[in-house]
């Protein structure tokens, strides 16, 4: 087991808020921007759908990333990498800003996705390399209430950017971000993956190892697990803004706030989970976050299918989303617990089935137009029992591997 420098309160508050903001490259990423989408539509002369898939090229970025990154990490250390990419996420974020049509920004998208991978693997990473178990879990709570600020904030900022600003100026200020987070690492994140600790062989070793994870059948299905959370996830989050603003009327400000109100239930429920981890296990505690969603997500659906009032719908998302503050902070430290692999390898693996997964269900919740809040709850739902499967899964396969 990991043993870890930073003992004290104020230490670990302080790594897990470099760490938190490191990890927040993929909220940054898509929820600055959130608000600006039906202008940007109508700016760029695009479909709601084609604004979607700029969403999905950066989910699909940030998860071609992870897999070259986190392998990468464990042969080389953790730092340079994350130096380098901060530095191509800053470019890549001003080049977004002056896109002038919308395959353009698609590509430039992707570009940044890929350069934002390295804070989501690597402070994953880190993590893992100070933590195991339920201490992990715990720091991991930690980490999610720093990270949890930017699904708050963010369209919140987004939407008052827009009052005396375009859309650009969203992206210009992803580039101040990425300027903070670079300083942030460079003077205060040491390197926590000591030489003798690293991969031996290089990278190609680094992607055997990597290769081997997939033979894990408990991590496996840990890692589908978190995959089909995510889909759900994403797949609220690129219909969110048409559902709300445009079937029920939520101004660009108002629903900047339902949005930030559910990233603080992500935070709240993942303080949770961290305080009685310990206690309940990590498996009871998931089965219980499972069981939320599901229940959450039937709930989106009988709000859609009956079309009752939008409290109904803002309560049922509210419960959807605030159950994922549960569902990945316990399945992660349970996936890295079952696997022998490398951290970041195993970190690679488990975000970028994450964001493939969400890339998938993005433009799925945009196949029946922004009139309709169906398609969300159709891929709220079957997300939902999928989660429910994998739970299942890992347990009867935990139990064969003991």
């Amino acid at each position: 087991m990991p043993v870890s420098p930073f003992k004290s309160v104020g230490a670990r508050l302080f790594m897990a808020s470099i760490l938190g903001f490191l990890a927040a490259m993929g909220p940054l990423c898509t929820d600055f921007y959130l608000p600006a989408l039906p202008d940007m539509a109508e700016e760029l002369g695009s479909a709601a759908s084609q604004m979607q898939l700029s969403i999905t090229a950066c989910l699909l970025g940030l998860s071609l990333g992870q897999i070259a990154l986190g392998p990468l990490s464990d042969a080389r250390g953790r730092k340079t990498p994350l130096l380098l990419s901060l530095a191509l996420f800053i470019v890549a974020s001003f080049l977004c800003a002056r896109a002038s049509g919308v395959g353009e920004l698609i590509v430039l998208r992707f570009i940044q996705g890929l350069a934002g991978s390295g804070g989501v693997v690597l402070s994953r990473a880190i993590a893992c390399d100070l933590f195991r178990g339920s201490e992990l879990t715990r720091f991991f709570s930690l980490l999610m209430l720093i990270n949890g600020v930017a699904p708050i904030f963010g369209p919140v900022i987004g939407g008052q950017i827009l009052r005396f600003s375009s859309w650009s100026g969203i992206f210009f200020f992803l580039a101040a971000c990425g300027v903070a987070q670079f300083c942030l690492v460079f003077f205060g994140c040491p390197e926590t993956l000591p030489v003798e600790k690293r991969v031996q062989g290089g990278m190609a070793q680094s992607l055997r190892a990597m290769l081997r994870l997939f033979e894990n059948r408990v991590f496996l299905a840990y890692m589908l697990l978190q995959g089909f959370v995510m889909a759900g996830f994403f797949g609220y989050i690129s219909a969110s803004p048409f559902v709300l603003q445009n079937l029920y009327g939520l101004s660009a400000q108002q629903y900047a706030l339902c949005f930030g109100l559910n990233g603080l239930g992500i935070m709240i429920f993942a303080q949770v989970t961290g305080r009685v981890c310990t206690a309940y296990g990590d498996r009871n505690v998931l089965g219980a976050g499972v069981a939320l969603s599901l229940v959450a997500a039937l709930g989106v659906a009988a709000v859609s299918a009956f079309h009752l009032p939008a409290a109904c719908m803002i309560g049922a998302l509210f419960l959807f989303v605030a159950s994922i503050g549960v569902t990945t902070t316990t399945s992660f430290s349970l996936a890295i617990a079952a696997q022998t692999e490398g951290a970041g390898s195993a970190s690679g693996l488990l975000g970028v089935t994450s964001f493939v997964f969400g890339a998938v269900s993005s433009p799925l919740v945009g196949l029946g137009g922004s009139e309709t809040a169906l398609p969300m709850a159709a891929v709220a739902v079957t997300s939902s029992l999928l989660v429910l499967f994998f739970f299942r899964l890992a347990g009867k396969s935990g139990r064969r591997r003991a």
